[in-house]
């Protein structure tokens, strides 16, 4: 066999077909290494240069494009880092070194009340104070008046306090049995109220008792405030009262209370008080109460300065109560809820006079009798005080009179 069949058939025989399954060989090309010189092995060796970038990466647009993107990640990041610090800031406490009431005015924008914020020493960054402000939409929420800030209160804190619009309360209290021109008086003195007083508001008609406030609050709306409050209280007493009372409206109920209120300034005695002058209107006797005859001479502008004398006891006036039948015309001060509850459901007794004890209460009776007696044990009280006493009329149901004494 010579070569070129040999050849042939090794060719033939390289190009039958592999059995099914069997992997299939890969014919193995021999090149010679050529060899390599010790200064060439030494040598790095050459990589090739990188192509050129395409036209469309070095595109305008594409490099505008890059420009942005790039300028908005670091307003993302710059935006994210002042809001992290403005947090911090907004929620750190204040410089405020003790608590401090400042009085916002209406219709001033954010900046000036930041501006006058930091005047007080309330904050100390008006722009945080601002931004927290936008951040929080609460622009239109702060709401004007007078604010009491905490000692190092936080800018979000202040913000806080003034969309709740925790406003300072201020207080007035009437105490019980003043009169409507004494109650005037103090409003007028209280400097935390605004506004003139058109006319004194008719006796009885204030409730005695404590009002809350704000700033800016006129005196006529406090006085409104203090005529309705009256009005349902006095409704809600007389729905509740007695049914065999000597009374015919509510503003008798109102008058006898003025009364009582003037009479004694103990709870405890006060539905007995109440039941003395009661028993004696069922009775058809006369009251003969000092503080009517007090009230007909001075017109509720005060006390008198001294003891009743004989004269002003006797003096006519429409609620001196010695001369006068029944009721005088009207209160004669501004009673509490706790009178008028007692004029409405006074005690279950059957007594007539009362007289001083000398220890700021008083000694009641049923019968005149026992009434002279206590009047003796208040003159010998008074006599070892070294004080005069002062005598005064109290009519039985049948003349003469008898004297008593407070």
């Amino acid at each position: 066999m010579n070569s070129g069949a040999f050849e042939q058939g090794e060719a033939k025989a390289s190009d039958a077909p592999a059995e099914a399954g069997a992997p299939r060989e890969l014919p193995i090309v021999n090149r010679p290494l050529a060899p390599r010189s010790p200064r060439a092995a030494l040598e790095p060796e050459r990589v090739p240069l990188p192509t050129r970038r395409s036209k469309r990466a070095r595109h305008p647009l594409v490099i505008a494009g890059n420009a942005v993107f790039m300028t908005l990640v670091l307003v993302t990041v710059a935006v994210a880092a002042a809001l992290f610090f403005g947090k911090q800031r907004f929620d750190a406490p204040g410089p405020l070194a003790q608590d401090k009431v400042v009085n916002i005015p209406r219709n001033i924008g954010v900046r000036a009340i930041a501006e006058l914020l930091e005047r007080e020493g309330v904050i100390d960054q008006p722009w945080i104070f601002i931004g927290g402000v936008f951040v929080l939409k609460a622009r239109g929420e702060l709401k004007y008046g007078e604010y009491r800030f905490e000692k190092h209160a936080s800018m979000a804190r202040v913000v806080e306090t003034m969309i709740e619009g925790r406003v300072v309360q201020h207080t007035f209290t009437v105490p019980e049995g003043l009169t409507s021109e004494q109650v005037v008086a103090r409003l007028l003195a209280d400097d935390a109220l605004s506004g003139p007083i058109k006319e004194i508001p008719a006796e009885g008609t204030l409730l005695p008792d404590t009002y809350k406030f704000t700033l800016g609050t006129t005196r006529e709306q406090l006085l409104r405030r203090m005529e309705q409050e009256s009005s349902r209280v006095l409704r809600e007493v007389w729905e509740h009262r007695s049914p065999d009372l000597p009374l015919r409206s509510p503003a008798e109920l109102l008058t006898l209370a003025s009364i009582v209120e003037k009479e004694t300034g103990r709870p405890d005695e006060r539905s007995r008080v109440a039941a003395v002058f009661i028993n004696r209107l069922k009775r058809k006797m006369r009251l003969q109460s000092d503080p009517t005859i007090i009230y007909g001479l001075t017109r509720g502008k005060g006390s008198l300065g001294h003891p009743l004398t004989k004269s002003e006891m006797e003096q006519v006036t429409p609620y001196n109560t010695y001369l006068i039948d029944a009721l005088p015309p009207g209160p004669i001060a501004n009673p509490g809820r706790a009178s008028l509850d007692a004029v409405a459901n006074p005690a279950r007794t059957k007594d007539l006079y009362f007289v001083a004890d000398g220890a700021g209460g008083h000694l009641f009776a049923e019968s005149y009798e026992q009434h002279l007696k206590n009047v003796a044990k208040l003159r010998s009280l008074e006599q070892k005080k070294d004080q005069p006493g002062r005598e005064q009329l109290f009519a039985p149901p049948t003349p003469p009179p008898d004297p008593t004494a407070r």
